[in-house]
């Protein structure tokens, strides 16, 4: 049972634009969007600060990152909506979304890059950092903005997890739970 509530429609003028814009045609809005739209002005925050956009990741890239993330971070609600709504789009195998689950960088499901990005993750995580060695393989397969972006991305959906743990939020009906 999610302990807070969401906001109920009609919403403000503004926050219903801003869900109309992001959610597929058909796909009412999420209970986390829901949720935060209780006060528009930290739901706006919110949404300014999400990186689901054309930057300097590819679609995979972005979602691997995602989905160990929230998946370390045990957000079962937002790792099951990535799953639903982006791995195959991103070209993660059932395998691999499993694998951000259950394993780590060395599952052979993984390419060299794939697993640099989940040891950067799970870095972040265990340290709030990352080593020297670490960084260099970065630099020498990403952009600087590139980086940027995946210190960014681990650091917003810690804080989604934080959200999505802390409210309870019960999984979204499409969306898959963590595999047994």
């Amino acid at each position: 049972m999610s302990r807070m509530s969401p906001a109920e429609p009609p919403y403000p003028d503004d926050v219903q634009a801003r869900l109309s814009r992001i959610m597929p045609p058909g796909v009412p809005p999420l209970r986390l969007f829901t949720t935060l739209a209780r006060d528009p002005r930290l739901f706006e925050r919110f949404m300014s600060a999400g990186l689901i956009d054309h930057g300097n990741l590819t679609l995979r890239q972005r979602e691997i990152v995602i989905d160990r993330v929230t998946a370390i971070s045990g957000s079962e609600y937002e790792w099951g909506v990535h799953v639903a709504l982006f791995a195959a789009r991103a070209g993660l195998s059932e395998a691999q979304t499993r694998a951000t689950v259950r394993s780590g960088p060395d599952d052979p499901v993984w390419s060299d890059e794939d697993r640099l990005l989940i040891g950067v993750v799970d870095a972040l995580h265990r340290d709030c950092d990352i080593d020297d060695a670490t960084w260099q393989e970065l630099k020498a397969r990403f952009a600087d903005e590139a980086i940027l972006e995946i210190l960014m991305l681990a650091g917003f959906y810690r804080m989604v997890s934080y959200l999505t743990n802390a409210l309870r939020l019960a999984p979204e009906a499409f969306a898959p739970r963590f595999p047994a």
